[in-house]
């Protein structure tokens, strides 16, 4: 199992979570081809976590052919917070969120054993 961690991206964990959810349990290929078309910000920075976790994989002598992306954990990672000036002399906060990301790779062949010896 292989991980990557991207720290602090500046979008907010529930539009992150958003295109995560469409990669989980995919072959890397797909993953990526499906991150390359799919019109939305995060998936670049998700795509290049993947294969920030592929060229993990590599560096530990895996096979990244052969592997799955076995989950991807979207948490908030703070918030940048601001004020607005509002009517009457009041101020309005603003809260810019932010995202952490945790990708973690499994080979095919070590799900397949893990599951049976689930059963």
């Amino acid at each position: 199992m292989t991980t990557a961690t991207l720290k602090s991206h500046n979008q907010p964990p529930r539009k992150v979570r958003l295109v995560t959810e469409l990669v989980k349990g995919k072959k890397i290929q797909s993953a990526l081809a499906i991150l390359q078309f799919l019109p939305k910000r995060a998936s670049e920075p998700i795509a290049k976590l993947i294969k920030s976790a592929v060229a993990n994989a590599k560096e530990k002598g895996e096979n990244p052919d052969d592997m799955i992306v076995k989950a991807i954990t979207v948490e908030s990672a703070g918030m940048l917070k601001k004020y607005m000036p509002r009517a009457f002399g009041r101020a309005s906060m603003i809260r810019r969120r932010k995202s952490r990301m945790i990708v973690t790779l499994a080979s095919q062949k070590h799900e397949a054993r893990s599951t049976k010896s689930e059963k």
